[in-house]
């Protein structure tokens, strides 16, 4: 059911929210939006204006590894300043109130840890941009390190324990995707009796089969993005409106 009345379609998803025992959230950059983190897809996304670095191209390119890491640095402060926004507190209160045991994240901005969830309880199924990763052995670097390598030496470092490449610990284009996320993010879908899909576009797979995982293992699905989808027509609630207004009203003291 779409509903054109945001006050119609708070009141039927805090029904839904009401009703159910387990409830599963799965969040995609809109949700970030009102935060300043801009998003990649829609028109002035960060992808109409840089074509994206795909991960074979990182791995055998030090000029592609070199551009990666400057536009990373160029949106630091973007990512610095972004603090959660009242979608984030909507869910972290849910999450607080034990209604959600954890939530599935196509997100990389770490605005789920920040506004309350335990890390444990938060499945990245694209990664995390605040800190960097080694692509052969895995050992994480903080970002800072990166930098001060970075502008002291003009490019883009390598491992201090096996000299691959170092990398933001998110998942590019042809990277394969991280299979423990996967995982629990199946099992979490499975599982659950309402599965929230919030600031997704759903064209993304394999992530945006979950939704439809979730329904056809008999939760209710809401869906709430600005735009229509193309899981729309399966959804019990469809809410085309702002995010932060409509999960505004859910956000606990």
């Amino acid at each position: 059911m779409i509903v054109s009345d945001l006050r119609s379609g708070v009141e039927q998803l805090g029904d839904m929210i009401a009703a159910a025992s387990t409830i599963i959230p799965f969040t995609g950059a809109g949700i970030s939006t009102e935060c300043g983190i801009p998003d990649f897809r829609s028109p002035g996304g960060l992808w109409t204006r840089n074509r994206p670095i795909p991960f074979d191209e990182f791995v055998a390119s030090r000029d592609a590894r070199d551009e990666a890491w400057r536009r990373r640095f160029a949106m630091e402060p973007i990512f610095a300043a972004a603090r959660p926004g009242r979608g984030h507190r909507a869910l972290a209160s849910l999450y607080k109130a034990g209604k959600i045991p954890a939530i599935v994240t196509q997100n990389i901005d770490n605005l789920h840890q920040l506004s309350g969830f335990a890390a444990e309880h938060v499945v990245e199924l694209h990664g995390n941009t605040t800190y960097a990763r080694c692509i052969g052995c895995g050992k994480s670097f903080d970002l800072g390190w990166v930098k001060h390598i970075f502008e002291a030496t003009g490019g883009a470092p390598d491992c201090t324990a096996c000299d691959r490449p170092v990398k933001t610990a998110t998942i590019s284009f042809g990277q394969a995707m991280p299979e423990d996320a996967m995982h629990r993010a199946t099992e979490l879908a499975r599982h659950c009796d309402l599965f929230l899909a919030i600031g997704s576009s759903l064209v993304v797979w394999p992530a945006a089969g979950f939704p439809l995982l979730a329904k056809n293992c008999g939760a209710r699905l809401v869906i709430i993005n600005n735009e229509p989808t193309e899981q729309d027509d399966i959804a019990d609630l469809v809410i085309r409106h702002d995010i932060g207004e409509t999960l505004g009203p859910f956000v606990g003291n």
